[in-house]
């Protein structure tokens, strides 16, 4: 049984504003699911919905098999983490830390216990008669995540936690979120738009736009099989190729060159086809659809070179990541797209063909 699940969930705050549309899923004991999608599509409205701050216009969210919709937030036992961190300035991290347990009237031995337990864990005992203002960025999040830890709440809540730090520090405590929520097993809901922290932190990843799911699924399923033109673009850096092409019977016109289509139920005259660029090879491959252009860009990632491919007789382009140390002689160069890599959308709807 779930320990939280959402019923056909919406909010609406005006007729045109509906952030959240007719939302339902499940996360069990143990899950991590991210919500993930960019500014506005509804993914901290949807926090808010589990957490109660936001009352529903319709739906139910259930927490242990009990119905808390109309449950105000003090009485869920969740714990949020805010990207603001907001911590009392006043006090100390212990004070920090313990605050909610004091309002709990818990009694102090039980207090000292469970603030030395997580604070161990997160590497704050030397830290514990700080104030915030005396704290690093990394640190201030770490009491803000030990402060919702040692409620031992049913479900832990994190509203884009790592967006305040620099990239070398988001980096480190995005790995020791990992370690740390694996060893609790309650549901987690994470929020943000990185999709990094999405693909390495979830054992399941919402994609949302516009209030609407679009894809739920494991990080390796989103990444290789996406729902639709919005998921394939959206998650994967670099960006998907997406090519609007005409099609003729069961081909698709690239240029000076026709890509055999899967099995459509219906012919169509346009369809998108997408391939990652990793997904493309420079060598000459038996399982690769060949065809050939000319490179107008170079972007040196390091460890990687992107390539900016115009494909001969067309306009359009494609790009292609390779090895930083491939070569290859001149500007007109032969590519090899798998063919097994290959993915269709539609033109229309944008849904996945194949």
């Amino acid at each position: 049984m779930a320990q939280l699940e959402l019923q056909n969930l919406r909010k609406q705050f005006a007729p045109s504003v509906v952030p959240v549309k007719d939302i339902s899923l499940e996360v069990k004991d143990g899950e991590f699911l991210t919500l993930l999608g960019p500014s506005g599509c509804g993914k901290s409205t949807l926090l808010r919905l589990i957490a109660g701050l936001e009352q529903p216009t319709q739906g139910k969210v259930t927490i242990g098999g009990k119905n808390v919709t109309s449950i105000p937030p003090g009485k869920r036992n969740i714990s949020m983490v805010f990207q603001s961190y907001a911590l009392y300035p006043h006090m100390s991290v212990f004070e920090n830390i313990s605050a909610a347990l004091k309002l709990r009237k818990t009694p102090r031995e039980e207090i000292e216990k469970r603030v030395n337990d997580v604070t161990q864990r997160l590497g704050l005992e030397q830290l514990l008669n700080r104030k915030p203002g005396q704290l690093s960025g990394g640190q201030r999040q770490r009491v803000a995540l030990a402060r919702s830890l040692v409620r031992n709440p049913d479900i832990f809540l994190l509203d884009e936690p790592l967006s305040n730090l620099d990239a070398l520090l988001r980096e480190q405590v995005r790995a020791d979120l990992k370690q740390l929520f694996e060893s609790q097993n309650k549901p987690v809901v994470y929020v943000t738009h990185d999709q990094i922290e999405a693909m390495t932190l979830s054992d399941k990843i919402a994609v949302l736009c516009e209030g609407y799911l679009q894809q739920l699924a494991s990080p390796r399923e989103i990444y290789t099989a996406p729902a639709n033109k919005f998921v394939a673009g959206f998650v994967g850096s670099p960006q998907m190729n997406l090519l609007t092409l005409d099609c003729q019977e069961n081909t698709a016109i690239l240029g000076d060159y026709k890509i055999t289509l899967p099995q459509l139920q219906t012919q169509k005259p346009k369809i998108i086809l997408g391939i990652r660029p990793e997904d493309i090879s420079l060598r000459t491959t038996e399982i690769g659809q060949m065809i050939a252009g000319y490179i107008f860009l170079v972007e040196d990632f390091g460890k990687e070179k992107l390539l900016s491919v115009r494909i001969n007789g067309s306009d359009q382009t494609l790009r292609v990541m390779i090895p930083a140390d491939q070569t290859w002689e001149g500007e007109n160069i032969t590519l090899s797209l798998i063919k097994k890599q290959l993915h269709w959308f539609d033109v229309e709807t944008g849904d996945r063909l194949n």
